[in-house]
C-alpha cells in the first residue's frame, strides 16, 4: 500500500505545482471557503465534471500559498482495485505511519470516489469525531450521499460541481473580445450550447468522449452495480430522455413509449438521477400535488444533449442551460389550466425564458402576471441572465 499512496501523492517528495490548466474560480471558492470549517465537504456532480481536478487545485493551493507542510496532505482514490481490501482507516493510518505523523497532527485528507467504501459514512464519522482532520470527499452519485444513514448529518455539507458556465467556457477556449467584437457573443453563446460546459470536451472537442462518458455511466454505474442486463433498453430510455429534456413527461408515459412497467421506468429513472446524468424539476403547489404531479427533464449538460440528439431547438437549450444555472435556488415549474411558467425560483422570483424574440402567448402573459411572485423576469439571452445574477 505504500507504494500506491506514493504514487496518488507526488508533493511528499518533490515540488508540487499543477500543469497549466484552467481555473473555476466560482466552485474553488466555495471550496477554499469550506478549510475553516470542520465539517466534511462532499464533492458530487456528473462523471469527468473536473472533481478530482478540483481537488488537486486545492492541494496546490494549500502547499503554495497556504504553507501547509505536504507530508499532512493526503489524496487517494478509493476506487483504485489495490485498494479494494483496505479501508479508509487502514488507508490513513498507513499515511500517518509513512509521514511520521502523530494522531494529534492536524491533516487534510482527499478521498476521491469515496462511495466505494461500502461503509464509507461510519468510517468518516470515526475520523470528524476523534481525529484532527479537514475531509475533502467526492462521489459520481450524489444521492449515495443524500440516502444514506444519518451518520454524518450536523457533520457535512454537499457541493455539487456544475457544468461550465458560458463565462467560463470563454476562458477555457481562450476566448477574450475586445468591446468593439462583443457582436461576436452570440455565436460564441451558440457554439457553447452546442459543445456544453464537460472542461475536457470543450478543451479537445473529440467527438467520441461525449459517447465514452454516457457509456461508462450507463455501463459501470448503473448497469454493473445494479444488476440491469437489458442495456439496450437503458440506452433507449436514456435516449427518450435527451430527446424530451425541458418537456413535462410522467413515469406512466415513459412506461408506455418503452413497453416497460411504471415500476421499471421509475426505478431507471432514479438511476439515471442518482447518477447526474439528467435532473428532474418538481411542479409547484402543495405537497401532494408536487408529489403526484409529473416532473419536467433536464439533461446534466447540454453539449450531451446536442452530441445525442443533434443541435436543434435552440430555445429548448437554452432554457437547459437557465435550469443549470439556477439549480442551487431550488426551482419548480409553475403550471395551472393548462399554462406553464418555466421556472419559479426559492417561491420568490417568476421567470420565464423565450430565446431571443420569441414572445410569451397572451395566456401566458395573464399567468405571469397575477401569479403572486416578488419578481417576474423574462429571460431572452445570457446578458439578461447575468443582469439578472447580478441583481442577487
Amino acid at each position: 500500500m505504500e507504494t500506491i499512496l506514493f504514487r496518488h501523492n507526488p508533493w511528499w517528495t518533490s515540488a508540487f505545482s499543477l500543469p497549466d490548466i484552467m481555473d473555476r474560480p466560482g466552485i474553488f471558492q466555495e471550496m477554499t471557503d469550506q478549510l475553516k470549517n470542520q465539517e466534511v465537504i462532499f464533492l458530487t456532480g456528473l462523471r469527468r465534471i473536473g472533481k478530482t481536478t478540483l481537488m488537486k487545485m486545492l492541494i496546490d493551493h494549500l502547499i503554495n500559498t497556504k504553507g501547509v507542510e505536504p507530508k499532512n496532505i493526503l489524496y487517494i482514490s478509493l476506487d483504485d482495485y489495490l485498494l479494494e481490501k483496505k479501508s479508509i482507516l487502514e488507508i490513513i493510518e498507513e499515511f500517518r505511519k509513512i509521514n511520521n505523523l502523530r494522531f494529534d497532527d492536524f491533516v487534510y485528507l482527499f478521498l476521491d470516489e469515496v462511495t466505494h467504501k461500502v461503509d464509507y459514512e461510519i468510517q468518516l464519522k470515526n475520523l470528524y469525531d476523534n481525529h484532527r482532520v479537514k475531509i475533502y470527499a467526492s462521489s459520481s452519485g450524489s444521492s449515495l450521499f443524500k440516502t444514506r444513514k444519518a451518520y454524518l448529518t450536523g457533520r457535512s455539507k454537499i457541493l455539487e460541481v456544475p457544468p461550465l458556465t458560458f463565462k467560463e467556457y470563454l476562458e477555457f477556449k481562450r476566448i477574450h473580445l475586445k468591446p468593439q467584437d462583443e457582436h461576436l457573443l452570440e455565436r460564441y453563446f451558440e457554439d457553447f450550447l452546442q459543445a456544453g460546459g464537460i472542461p475536457e470536451f470543450v478543451l479537445h472537442g473529440e467527438s467520441q468522449y461525449l459517447q465514452d462518458l454516457v457509456d461508462d455511466i450507463i455501463y459501470k454505474d448503473i448497469a454493473a452495480i445494479h444488476g440491469i442486463r437489458d442495456i439496450p433498453l437503458l440506452k433507449d430510455y436514456f435516449l427518450l430522455l435527451m430527446e424530451r429534456s425541458g418537456k413535462i413527461l410522467s413515469i406512466n408515459k415513459i412506461a408506455s413509449i418503452l413497453s416497460i412497467s411504471p415500476d421499471t421506468a421509475r426505478r431507471y429513472m432514479e438511476l439515471f438521477v442518482e447518477t447526474n446524468l439528467v435532473f428532474m424539476l418538481e411542479r409547484y403547489g402543495k405537497t401532494t400535488e408536487r408529489i403526484l404531479a409529473p416532473r419536467k427533464i433536464y439533461s446534466a449538460d447540454t453539449g450531451v444533449r446536442s452530441f445525442f440528439t443533434g443541435f436543434r431547438d435552440k430555445g429548448s437549450l437554452f432554457e437547459n442551460y437557465i435550469y443549470l444555472c439556477i439549480r442551487k435556488y431550488h426551482p419548480e415549474y409553475v403550471y395551472q389550466d393548462g399554462i406553464e411558467i418555466d421556472f419559479l425560483i426559492d417561491r420568490k422570483t417568476l421567470m420565464e425564458v423565450k430565446y431571443h424574440q420569441e414572445e410569451l402567448s397572451p395566456k401566458q402573459k395573464l399567468l405571469l402576471d397575477s401569479f403572486p411572485a416578488s419578481e417576474k423576469v423574462v429571460i431572452r439571452s445570457h446578458k439578461d441572465l447575468e443582469v439578472w445574477f447580478r441583481g442577487k
